[in-house]
């Protein structure tokens, strides 16, 4: 692994560049074209226009929660609950949206010191009531019980607020709750957005479907993580968040279709990518491994690699022996400058923080054009993070 100082890869970023909220119109938003090392200013609702015939788009159909919770004590103190994990009745997302009762979550809470261990909290929830016992204040373990035959997803619905992104600096507002949603969201369990694809309307998915441009989604539940600052100078010594991901067999048969280009829109759906390759090369040495890629596989001292196609067909084998024809696994892969890329030809994303691993991304597909990029956008008016504009970028 290459030696990777974070104060190569920030930049200056002035806070009035940040975008705090949407464009009126989701696709109205710029869209910076890198193409072969030369970039033009766009617009994203042409974005079928410039990729090629044969791209194959991949997105990341995970659904935001109102992952904030509020409730008021006797006192009058505020806690704020943020459900960051689930631990029971089961670590998986899916299921944990669907348990009736109770739930335990893994949470941040603000206020923490307001709130002692083994004490109930209780709101009401339209006639409801939500009760939360703290569990552990080290872990922030917190169960929530109430009244079946609701699903925990159709109490946060109606009693929490959308997550929106630390930088933003704002409440969320009635408008977030469909707003930082993209619009093909379907599993629920994300606490942040897959924002790259927050620019896409149904006019902009015909339009490429006019094309013959195939489109598929897979799912990797975006984790707080995803906001997580590179406090260290080297980034290998840089801790990876892990995330849930949920791939169909679909996915991979159409990968394998040959002559396909493949993109991603948005790092989440590169990371789910490439990690399936990663996974086939896990399998190929263990075939009962289960679907868990950590953030050093790419980087081992490997005597040989399998092909793209070996891979992902021995991926294929394992749903066949599971007689499944989903796969639930966990990823902290971690692609950075020197990451040879299995599956990805391009990407589509918004412009990211400085210094953050998503930049590393970007840089590890385009290389050191990632600063002319930056500076590119930064010189003609983009707008920067979750709410702002959009980047294709085809190496």
């Amino acid at each position: 692994m290459k030696a990777i100082d974070m104060q190569d890869y920030t930049y200056a970023l002035p806070p009035e560049r940040i975008a705090h909220h949407p464009l009126q119109q989701r696709d109205q938003s710029k869209l910076l074209l890198y193409r072969g090392g030369s970039i033009q200013h766009e617009a994203f609702a042409s974005l079928s226009d410039y990729l090629p015939a044969n791209t194959s788009l991949f997105f990341n159909d995970t659904k935001v929660i109102p992952a904030r919770l509020h409730f008021t004590k006797d006192t009058g103190a505020t806690i704020e609950v943020f459900l960051l994990q689930p631990m029971a009745p089961s670590p998986l997302i899916a299921e944990a949206m669907t348990a009736q009762g109770s739930s335990t979550w893994k949470c941040t809470i603000g206020n923490l010191k307001k709130w002692a261990e083994g004490s109930v909290l209780e709101k009401d929830v339209q006639g409801v009531p939500l009760r939360a016992r703290l569990l552990d204040r080290t872990e922030g373990l917190v169960a929530f019980e109430w009244a079946a035959p609701y699903a925990f997803a159709e109490i946060i619905q109606r009693s929490g607020e959308t997550p929106l992104p630390p930088y933003l600096k704002r409440a969320a507002e009635a408008a977030d709750r469909d707003r930082y949603q993209t619009v093909y969201a379907h599993h629920e369990g994300a606490v942040a957005a897959p924002t790259a694809g927050l620019h896409f309307t149904p006019t902009v998915l015909e339009a490429l479907h006019v094309k013959g441009i195939q489109t598929d989604f897979l799912t990797l539940h975006v984790s707080a993580g995803t906001f997580q600052p590179v406090k260290v100078q080297h980034a290998a010594d840089h801790t990876m968040h892990t995330e849930q991901v949920l791939v169909a067999r679909r996915n991979l048969e159409n990968l394998l279709k040959p002559g396909r280009f493949i993109v991603p829109v948005g790092t989440t759906s590169m990371r789910t990518l490439e990690s399936l390759y990663w996974y086939g090369v896990r399998l190929m040495a263990d075939a009962n491994t289960p679907f868990v890629i950590t953030q050093h596989d790419p980087y081992q001292d490997y005597a040989s690699l399998p092909s793209t196609v070996e891979a992902l067909e021995r991926v294929l084998a394992r749903m066949d022996a599971l007689q499944t024809d989903m796969l639930a696994g966990n990823t902290s892969i971690y692609i950075m400058p020197g990451y040879t890329f299995r599956v990805c030809k391009g990407l589509v994303t918004n412009f990211h923080q400085p210094a953050s691993t998503l930049i590393l991304l970007v840089a590890a597909l385009v290389g050191d054009d990632w600063r002319r990029i930056y500076e590119e956008a930064l010189g003609n008016g983009y707008r920067f993070l979750s709410y702002g504009d959009s980047s294709l970028l085809l190496p």
